[in-house]
């Protein structure tokens, strides 16, 4: 079964101010809609073909040595972004609550400790990436990762990520990346990363 570019669960418009519509429709149709192409077209005749992304992208050595790196990028690219639409909502913002807001809190010291993490990471990010909230083996973890690399090859669960490429940001923000960090945080949706978190 071929990726498709899921659809949102939103319009377009529906996180503006914070993320832009035209920002959205470019991001959303054109840059995922690439990413899914390209990584049909490398899985394609393979026995990987149907498997599902998350699958690929935990084991990237199941994957044939000619294909690897164009899987990786750009089955990355669908797996993040997929992750990536569906933690933000017009209706996002605020803080985590339960089990999550204190599992940050034991990880990080405080919401505020993590953010600020988040902001340090997705912005010294060199070049493009993504900043993500993990689960590993001994808790939560912020990390930063280079491309369209996921942290599940590296054997961790993302709970969330942001994208911190300029093709996230540019046409409202140009370069103040950490602007634009700061505005996510207000189309975050809480209720799906405590989802993924509970899972």
């Amino acid at each position: 079964m071929a990726y498709e570019v899921p659809p949102l669960s939103y319009d377009y418009a529906a996180l503006e101010p914070h993320i832009d519509e035209a920002t959205m429709k470019v991001h959303h149709d054109k840059h995922h809609q690439a990413y899914v192409d390209k990584a049909n077209a490398a899985l394609e005749g393979t026995d990987l073909a149907d498997a599902a992304i998350e699958d690929v992208i935990a084991d990237l050595s199941k994957v044939p040595e000619a294909k690897r790196g164009a899987v990786r990028n750009n089955g990355g690219g669908h797996l993040n972004h997929s992750l990536f639409w569906e933690s933000m909502s017009p209706d996002g913002g605020g803080a985590p609550d339960g089990d999550l807001a204190a599992a940050i809190d034991a990880a990080f010291g405080s919401f505020e400790d993590f953010k600020t993490k988040v902001k340090e990471t997705g912005g010294g990010q060199f070049g493009s990436g993504w900043a993500w909230l993990v689960k590993d083996g001994s808790g939560l973890a912020v990390v930063g990762t280079p491309n369209q690399d996921n942290p599940i090859s590296d054997g961790k669960t993302p709970l969330l990520g942001i994208d911190v490429w300029e093709h996230a940001y540019y046409l409202k923000y140009q370069n103040k990346r950490p602007d634009y960090i700061d505005a996510w945080w207000n189309v975050v949706d809480w209720s799906k990363v405590s989802e993924r978190f509970a899972a």
